[in-house]
């Protein structure tokens, strides 16, 4: 054991929230030696049958998996649990469907249910002995600075009062830490409601227990101003999330309303979750609100941080939520690995590195609720597609569609927006000179190779061109991120 994990056993820090990121974080800093107390306002979700709050089912990648390796928890998450899929399958309203894999080498994210990993992440915890939870425990008040926080214990009473070295706040999107926080001078907040709200509905397995759809894909119905979603689940059944304007939802009160809804636009859905089953799940519940949170900094001296959704909620349209949540976990140990476990340095490094990454997946998730919806729809972005994934196989090293950028690497989020940036500005440019948009655009409409009409000189010139001027992007891309 190093000197600066010694020094850590006489340090104590008290976590806000066990859910994914909290437990995760109380893991971490239990593993670097820190004496931890975790703290949650549910009782023990393994001892429940139903668990309140949000279910969607979770897209995980290699930010989420970075984490739960950290840990030792990825192969029992990933290679026992999850369920892979490489493409999104497209289904059209007259029944169709088509296949649009993730990137060219066939890489994957995996459907893991959020209970699940999230009693893993529990179960690990409890391993560590300097680490305890404290279920049943609500916060009522908390002063920052020093890094006191009191609760009450929901089932006798009692009130408790905790003072830490470092508070830290995973309490979710309505975080009470961050209220606290908001009280503090020079401390930015933004919170906004989508005017989409969702609704979980459920296509079950067949009376075989099989998969009534292929099972390794996202599925999804895209119709413009709202779509439905599909994650295959462990049973054989599917966590089904319909997405749409409230005022469409408060519009269908009747069941044949609602039948005739779907039976436009998808129609194929009505058999696959039963018609039956369509009609009284919907109306057995409600459409929720669905938020995006950016605040600015994470910390408060060297004693309060706040972390996963309390920091940086988001809408679930790129599955960076979890993903975004437990990078950050690794963020802040590889600050503390790297600044000797000096929370006086290490908390305001924290927030100037992960608050521009942050706001940046915030947007995107924004960003990419169009694509699913509306976008993967158009010829122009398929055949942008196909360009991405035709120079990334030509020229890897400059050369990344975004979507690969942000789930398949762990690149900063706002230097992938960046990038994306530049790579927009180079293929309109080098396009523009070879003469070539006209012939790409009939290309998508053809079962032909993509971009077949691209000369190997075209290619040469286009790699001269990203080797100039990547230089300068990355340089500019940095600066900017110090400035923030």
């Amino acid at each position: 054991m190093t000197m600066a994990r010694q020094e850590t056993k006489d340090k104590i820090v008290t976590v806000v929230g066990a859910g994914l990121v909290g437990t995760l974080e109380a893991c971490f800093l239990a593993k670097r030696g820190y004496q931890v107390h975790l703290y949650e306002y549910r009782p023990d979700i393994r001892s429940l049958e139903h668990v309140p709050g949000r279910s969607i089912n979770l897209a995980m990648s290699v930010r989420g998996r970075t984490g739960l390796k950290a840990v030792g928890l990825e192969d029992q998450v990933i290679k026992n649990h999850g369920i892979p899929m490489h493409s999104r399958m497209i289904h059209n309203t007259d029944g169709t469907t088509r296949a649009i894999p993730y990137n060219k080498d066939g890489q994957c994210i995996y459907s893991v249910g959020r209970r699940f990993v999230n009693e893993v992440l529990l179960t690990r915890a409890e391993q560590f002995p300097n680490l305890t939870i404290h279920f049943s425990h609500k916060l009522t008040s908390c002063r920052l600075q020093d890094g006191q926080a009191s609760f009450l214990n929901t089932e006798t009473g009692e009130e408790v009062n905790r003072k830490a070295d470092v508070l830290i706040g995973c309490d979710g999107a309505y975080s009470n830490v961050r209220r606290a926080m908001m009280r503090q001078p020079f401390f930015n907040y933004n919170q906004t409601y989508i005017p989409h709200g969702y609704m979980e509905l459920c296509i079950p397995a067949t009376p075989e227990g099989e998969f009534v759809m292929p099972a390794n894909y996202l599925h999804i119905w895209p119709r413009g101003q709202y779509m439905m979603i599909a994650l295959p689940n462990q049973d054989c059944s599917w966590t089904v999330t319909l997405f749409m304007p409230f005022p469409i939802f408060e519009s269908l009160t009747t069941q044949d309303q609602l039948l005739s809804f779907f039976q436009t636009n998808y129609p194929d859905a009505i058999s696959l979750i039963g018609r039956d089953r369509l009609v009284k799940d919907f109306f057995a519940n409600r459409a929720l609100p669905m938020i995006s949170v950016k605040c600015s900094p994470y910390h408060v001296g060297s004693t309060a941080l706040l972390m996963g959704d309390a920091a940086h909620a988001m809408v679930p349209f790129y599955g960076q939520g979890m993903n975004c949540g437990m990078e950050d976990c690794v963020v802040l140990d590889e600050l503390l690995e790297e600044y000797s476990d000096d929370l006086a340095t290490v908390l305001p490094a924290y927030s100037a590195k992960r608050s521009p990454d942050a706001q940046a997946i915030v947007d995107l998730a924004l960003y990419n609720y169009i694509e699913m919806r509306d976008l993967v729809n158009s010829r122009k972005f398929l055949f942008r597609k196909k360009i991405d994934d035709l120079l990334s196989s030509l020229i890897p090293k400059y050369w990344l569609p975004l979507y690969t950028m942000v789930t398949f690497t762990r690149h900063p989020y706002h230097l992938c927006i960046a990038r994306k940036s530049w790579q927009d500005k180079v293929l309109k440019r080098v396009l523009s000179m070879a003469g070539v948009l006209g012939v790409g655009a009939g290309v998508v409409l053809t079962k032909t190779d993509a971009l077949h009409g691209l000369s190997y000189s075209f290619i040469t010139h286009l790699s001269t061109i990203l080797t100039k001027t990547w230089a300068t992007v990355t340089t500019a891309a940095a600066t900017a991120s110090l400035k923030n």
